[in-house]
C-alpha cells in the first residue's frame, strides 16, 4: 500500500470537508481558522501528489505531515481547543516550507 498516495488523498478529502465546515457552519474566527486550514490542507495534499509523481518521497511526507500540523492545530481550535495550540501551528508551516525548499532542490538536481 502507497501510504503516501492514501495519506495525501485522505488530506484533500478533509480540507474539503473543514472548508465547507467553514463556509456553512461556522463563524468569526472560526470560520476563518477552517477556511485558511482547508486551503493550506488542500494545496499541499495535491503537492503531495505531485512530489509523489516526480518521486520526490521526501518533500511529500513533508507537504503531507505539515498540512495536517499546520491545518490540524487550526480546526482544533476552531472547534473550541484552547488557543495556545495557535503556538504549534508555525511548526507545520515550517515543515511545509522545507518541504518546498527540498523538491526544489531535487528538480534542481536533475
Amino acid at each position: 500500500m502507497n501510504w503516501l498516495l492514501v495519506l495525501a488523498a485522505l488530506s484533500g478529502a478533509l480540507a474539503v470537508g473543514a472548508g465547507a465546515f467553514g463556509a456553512h457552519g461556522a463563524s468569526g474566527q472560526a470560520a476563518e481558522w477552517l477556511r485558511t486550514g482547508g486551503q493550506y490542507q488542500l494545496i499541499h495534499a495535491v503537492a503531495a501528489l505531485v512530489a509523489l509523481r516526480l518521486e520526490a518521497r521526501g518533500p511529500g511526507w513533508l507537504f503531507v505531515a505539515g498540512g495536517a500540523l499546520f491545518a490540524g492545530t487550526l480546526y482544533l481550535m476552531a472547534l473550541g481547543a484552547p488557543r495556545w495550540l495557535g503556538a504549534i501551528t508555525p511548526i507545520g508551516g515550517t515543515l511545509l516550507i522545507v518541504g518546498w525548499l527540498w523538491l526544489a532542490w531535487v528538480a534542481g538536481r536533475g
